[in-house]
C-alpha cells in the first residue's frame, strides 16, 4: 500500500564496474581533497586489498596522508574517537574506508565527530537530529557486499561499555562516493560471501514489507532480491566470478539505498541484540533469524511476501503457485536458499550453531524490544513473543 506521505534520498555518486578503483583521485580532487586518511582493517591490509587502492591512489599522486587499521568486527565508540584523533594529528582532510560494514560504519562515526568538531561521539548521538555540519570529504570501498552501508544514511556502533549496538540516523552520514569494484570482494572467503549475501537478502525483503515502506524503496527491493537469488549461489561457489560478485555488490548497494529509506524489522532488531549480547556476526545472525521472523510475520505481511515471490522464484514458478499459498512459498523459497548456503558455505541455520547459550536468551530478548527497527515490523513483537522466537531458533 501507497504511503500517503514519505521521503526518499540518495545522494551517494557511484563509481561501478570495470576500473572504478582508478577513478578515486579524480573523486578527491573534485572534492577539493588532498591529504585523506585511509581506514580499513588489519584483514584487509595483510590480504593486499588495501594495496590496491593504496597503489591507485599513488599513481595519480594522491598518497594516504595517513592509514588507520585498528578497526574491530564490531565498530567501536572507542575506535571511532581514535579515528578522528588520527586524523587531527596527521593534517588530514578527508577519508577513505576500505572494507566492510564495521570500517564504513566506523568511518562514517568519526566523520560525524570530526563535523561537529567534538572529540566523543557519544556528546551528539540521536536520531534524526543532527545537523550538517563541516563537509568531510569521504569515499568508500566496500569489500563486502551486505550491509550497503556505503550508500546509507545510518551508522551502527557498539557501546562496549553497555554491550549494545547504538544507531546513528542521519543523511548527513551518507558517503560523498562508494565505488562498485568486483576486484575487491573476489578474494571475500565463500562463508562471508554467504553471510553479507544473507544481509543484502534481509535488507531488501524488509525495507520492501515494513511499515514505512513505499514506492521508490520497494523498486530497489525487487531488483536486489532478483540479483541475490540469481548470483548469490555462483558467488559462493565460484567466488572468481566477477559478473557474480558484480551482482551481489550492487544488489546490496540497491538494499541499502532501500532500507536506509524506509527502514528494516524485526530480523534486524534481534539481529542487532544478538550482536551486541552474544557477539555473532550480523550477517550469520540474519541468515539464522530470517526464517523464524518471516514466518512470525505472515499473519500481517502475507500479501507484502507474496509480491516478493517472483524474484526469489521466477515469474513462471512464482504464477503456477495459488495465490493464497504465494506469502508462505516466499518463507520456502528463503528458507531453502539459506539451506543451500549452510550446505556450501557453513553458515549456521541454528542460533546453538552460532556459540548463543540458552540462558543469553532473556536478555537479548529484552534489549531487541528497544530496537528501533521493531518499530516498523509489520507485526508487534512483545520481549515473551521475541523469547519464544529465539527458543524457536536455538
Amino acid at each position: 500500500m501507497k504511503p500517503a506521505y514519505f521521503e526518499f534520498q540518495n545522494a551517494v555518486k557511484l563509481l561501478c564496474g570495470q576500473n572504478a578503483l582508478e577513478r578515486i583521485p579524480d573523486e578527491l580532487r573534485h572534492l577539493e581533497a588532498e591529504r585523506p586518511l585511509l581506514l580499513t582493517d588489519a584483514v584487509l591490509l595483510r590480504l593486499g586489498m588495501v594495496a590496491m587502492v593504496q597503489d591507485t591512489m599513488r599513481a595519480e599522486g594522491c598518497a594516504p596522508a595517513a592509514t588507520f587499521s585498528d578497526i574491530p568486527v564490531d565498530s567501536s565508540l572507542s575506535v571511532v574517537n581514535r579515528i578522528a584523533a588520527v586524523y587531527r594529528e596527521s593534517g588530514c582532510d578527508s577519508m577513505v574506508a576500505v572494507g566492510g560494514g564495521s570500517v564504513i560504519d566506523s568511518a562514517k562515526g568519526a566523520r560525524l565527530v570530526l563535523s561537529h568538531d567534538t572529540d566523543d561521539i557519544l556528546a551528539i548521538s540521536g536520531i534524526e537530529n543532527l545537523r550538517c555540519g563541516r563537509h568531510i570529504p569521504f569515499i568508500v570501498v566496500p569489500t563486502t557486499a551486505g550491509t550497503g552501508s556505503e550508500c546509507t544514511g545510518v551508522a551502527v556502533i557498539r557501546n562496549e561499555e553497555q554491550g549494545i549496538k547504538m544507531e546513528f540516523l542521519s543523511p548527513f552520514v551518507e558517503p560523498d562516493v562508494a565505488v562498485l569494484d568486483a576486484r575487491m570482494t573476489l578474494r571475500l572467503p565463500a562463508r562471508a560471501t554467504a553471510a553479507t549475501g544473507a544481509d543484502a537478502l534481509c535488507h531488501a525483503i524488509e525495507a520492501a514489507t515494513c511499515l514505512q515502506s513505499n514506492p521508490l524503496s520497494s523498486a530497489y527491493c525487487h531488483a536486489a532480491i532478483q540479483l541475490i537469488s540469481a548470483n548469490i549461489i555462483r558467488a559462493v561457489q565460484h567466488g572468481s566470478d566477477a559478473d557474480a560478485r558484480l551482482n551481489m555488490a550492487l544488489a546490496a548497494t540497491m538494499a541499502g539505498i532501500a532500507f536506509s529509506n524506509s527502514m528494516v524489522g524485526a530480523v534486524h532488531a534481534i539481529g542487532h541484540a544478538l550482536g551486541g549480547v552474544c557477539h555473532v556476526p550480523h550477517g550469520e545472525a540474519m541468515g539464522i533469524l530470517m526464517p523464524h521472523v518471516l514466518r512470525y510475520n505472515l499473519p500481517a505481511a502475507a500479501e507484502s511476501y507474496a509480491r516478493l515471490l517472483p524474484e526469489m522464484v521466477g515469474w513462471e514458478k512464482a504464477a503456477a503457485t495459488p495465490a493464497q499459498m504465494r506469502g508462505e512459498a516466499l518463507v520456502q523459497a528463503v528458507t531453502d536458499l539459506l539451506g543451500q548456503l549452510h550446505a556450501s558455505a557453513g553458515i549456521p541455520l541454528r542460533l546453538s550453531e552460532a556459540g548463543v547459550a540458552e540462558q543469553q536468551l532473556a536478555r537479548v530478548a529484552e534489549t531487541a524490544v528497544n530496537d528501533g527497527a521493531l518499530i516498523v515490523n509489520p507485526r508487534a513483537m512483545s520481549v515473551q513473543q521475541v523469547l519464544d522466537l529465539l527458543r524457536g531458533a536455538l
